[in-house]
């Protein structure tokens, strides 16, 4: 699996994340300074009610071009064999029967991308299960608590 194009997907879906934010935080802001807006009584708050979307909006869509920016940065590696799971990793995990492929990036945990008709779940290295991975090697396996139950872990590769 190429990681660039791997990389361009993920700042693709970014991207137009950033773009309805920067959209939506626009409107809001046009609706918290438009006269209509202004208090008819001192409970009226649909003005500042509008001006916090909008500032929430704008600190939204920095922190999603400062991902864009982390991830054009990015440099990227192969592993072999035997290779502890670090940045970047593309990591293929059998839980308990189930195949997953996660990639390890610098931010923005949770993003899924279809890749080659694949899905493949960014994960960050602070998230629980990034910390779990860092550091082993393919091959390895382990078993977890979650819940009530025990939950079977095997790292079918690393690339």
């Amino acid at each position: 699996m190429n990681k660039g194009t791997l990389i361009k997907q993920i700042i693709g879906s970014l991207t137009e994340s950033l773009a309805v934010l920067e959209k939506a935080a626009r409107a809001s802001h046009e609706e918290a300074t438009h006269e209509s807006s202004k208090a008819e009584s001192k409970y009226d708050t649909r003005g500042l009610e509008a001006a916090y979307l909008a500032g929430g909006q704008a600190r939204q869509a920095r922190e999603i071009l400062d991902s864009i920016k982390a991830y054009e940065a990015l440099p990227t590696r192969s592993f072999g064999p035997g290779e502890p799971i670090e940045l970047t990793a593309l990591v293929e995990l059998d839980v308990d029967g189930v195949h997953s492929t996660y990639f390890i990036g610098p931010r923005n945990g949770g993003l899924e991308i279809r890749h080659r008709r694949k899905e493949v779940m960014v994960i960050t290295p602070q998230s629980p299960l990034g910390q779990s991975l860092m550091g082993r090697k393919a091959g390895q396996r382990w078993a977890a608590k979650l819940g009530d139950s025990a939950v079977k872990y095997h790292i079918v590769s690393v690339s």
